[in-house]
């Protein structure tokens, strides 16, 4: 089987030495992405000291970004949220922000049997400044 390597010009760059996504076959594999803006690379609702560190976000705006990120690589790549089977999402704070991003996801997929499955994982830190990031696996139609 061969495999392909697929960058999207609207999506933010990845923050390390990786594609957006790779095709294996019907099977396409998704980078984890964040909700940095593709034109200025900066996380929406973000807010920082004099200093430049972090001291607030808002977890909606990332939501919804990071939901916007995603379907821009699945264009890039020929596919649509349709075709996305599994989601694993990362959440920096899952007390404060589980509430909010599954209101979100819910609007997104209003039928929770047609959505993809889905995993939600707290962690402690990304490795960028963000409070979110989406890996995703899809099943392309067949050509």
């Amino acid at each position: 089987m061969t495999t392909e390597s697929i960058h999207s010009d609207a999506a933010p760059l990845p923050v390390g030495h990786y594609p957006h996504a790779r095709r294996a076959g019907r099977f396409l594999f998704l980078s984890g992405i964040g909700p940095r803006d593709p034109e200025t690379n900066q996380a929406p609702g973000n807010t920082y000291d004099a200093d430049g560190r972090l001291i607030a976000y808002d977890i909606a705006l990332q939501t919804r970004s990071v939901l916007d990120n995603v379907e821009r690589v699945l264009n890039a790549c020929g596919a649509t949220w349709s075709d996305v089977v599994d989601v694993t999402v990362f959440l920096t704070d899952m007390d404060r922000d589980f509430k909010t991003y599954n209101a979100i996801w819910a609007e997104k997929f209003p039928q929770a049997a047609s959505a993809p499955c889905r995993t939600t994982v707290g962690i402690t830190a990304l490795p960028a400044p963000i409070a979110i990031e989406f890996k995703c696996t899809a099943v392309l139609k067949d050509d």
